[in-house]
């Protein structure tokens, strides 16, 4: 206020002058102090305002690509599983469908309601996706599964966005504004990242995070395979003079399947007389790092809820077994989207750097386990 008072009393004094001498600089200067008071006093809101702009930008884009889809779930229905009625009003109640997971109060068997939420979430799916598309067969069917998931994502990006925005409006909150308005180049980004994976869901393409499914499709080739675990299939390969067990999610349909219940299979089988196992798997790269570049470390490159992660980790405990880790670097785009030309060189890089794993942390005669990581969609065996 003292600022404020010193400005209008400089303000009186140069109103007070005489007219003449340089005209448009005392008004220039006026213009000044008016500005500089309105800033003062609804600079702030000003600001509100225009975050409240950009963020209404966005979200417009935000609907446009959710609508769109819905529109490439609708067609990709009709088109491949010949409904005898309109899907559209099945597929608009898929995209409000939620999961609620179970209570973690009492930790004591947590993993395992997680695991059952999520069969029946998955069988629950699945479902719906036979009576949507009736004449789709089983690859087709994970495949339609996979794009509703993504427009499922979309529309729940979409609705949480415009959630923050109207709260943030109607309180005139400026907090949940300007987080609202910070985080939202990452939101559209994740966005787009989606829109691209319905495409590629829609027409069976296979994307990034195929890249370790891809690894063990070419370790299995021309190897007789057979069902270990849910929609996992493993084969016996001979690798520098061992052993190795590989396994991946049964393709070419949209499927990530169990490959922690086929890995505990596996070693149960054994008897815990494992060398080591190596997963391969997509993982998250920083930016500044190049996409397809790929890294060694220990530990279960599993990702998802944790359940399969959790199963792997305890016949680990139980029988002692040594576990490497192959990851092959990527955004969050190249993930689900259709996969680039870096991902499919880096499996090559990915299978050198398993036999020499085998070759330096095993004996021949040894037995190894190799499971490939990922979304098998466009990936067969």
């Amino acid at each position: 206020m003292i600022v404020f008072g010193s400005l209008l009393a400089s303000l009186h004094t140069k109103l007070n002058q005489p007219f003449g001498g340089d005209t448009l600089s005392w008004i220039f200067t006026l213009l000044i102090y008016i500005f500089f008071a309105i800033s003062i006093l609804y600079g702030q809101r000003i600001q509100l305002y225009v975050w409240l702009r950009e963020v209404e930008g966005s979200l417009y884009k935000l609907k446009r690509i959710r609508d769109e889809g819905r529109k490439i779930a609708v067609e990709t229905i009709k088109e491949i599983g010949k409904p005898a009625d309109d899907p559209t009003e099945r597929v608009d109640r898929f995209l409000e469908y939620f999961t609620i997971q179970p209570v973690s109060m009492d930790p004591a068997r947590v993993v395992w309601k997680l695991e059952h939420i999520l069969d029946v979430r998955d069988n629950r799916f699945k479902d719906e996706v036979k009576l949507m598309a009736p004449a789709a067969d089983k690859t087709q069917i994970n495949n339609l599964e996979n794009t509703l998931e993504a427009a499922l994502a979309l529309n729940t990006i979409y609705k949480i966005i415009r959630h923050y925005y109207l709260l943030g409006k109607k309180t005139l909150s400026l907090y949940i504004i300007m987080q609202l308005q910070m985080i939202m180049p990452m939101i559209m980004r994740e966005a787009e990242a989606y829109a691209s994976a319905l495409k590629a869901f829609a027409y069976g393409q296979p994307i990034g995070d195929g890249a370790g499914a891809l690894v063990a499709a070419k370790l299995m080739r021309g190897y007789q395979k057979r069902k270990i675990a849910k929609d996992v299939v493993v084969a016996t390969v001979p690798i520098e003079g061992r052993t190795a067990y590989v396994l991946k999610a049964e393709g070419p349909g949209g499927n990530v399947a169990k490959p922690g219940e086929a890995i505990k299979q596996l070693i149960e089988e054994n008897n815990g007389k494992i060398a080591s196992i190596i997963i391969i798997d997509a993982a998250l790269k920083l930016e500044g790092e190049k996409t397809g570049e790929i890294a060694e470390g220990v530990g279960v490159a599993i990702g998802g809820p944790g359940v399969e992660q959790y199963k792997v980790e305890e016949s680990l405990l139980q029988y002692k077994v040594p576990i490497n880790a192959i990851v092959i670097k990527e955004d969050i785009a190249d993930a689900v989207s259709p996969m680039r030309k870096e991902i499919f060189e880096a499996t090559e890089d990915a299978i050198n750097r398993i036999k020499r794993l085998i070759k330096e942390r095993t004996k021949e005669g040894d037995t190894v386990i190799i499971a490939g990581i990922g979304n098998t969609i466009g990936i067969g065996q």
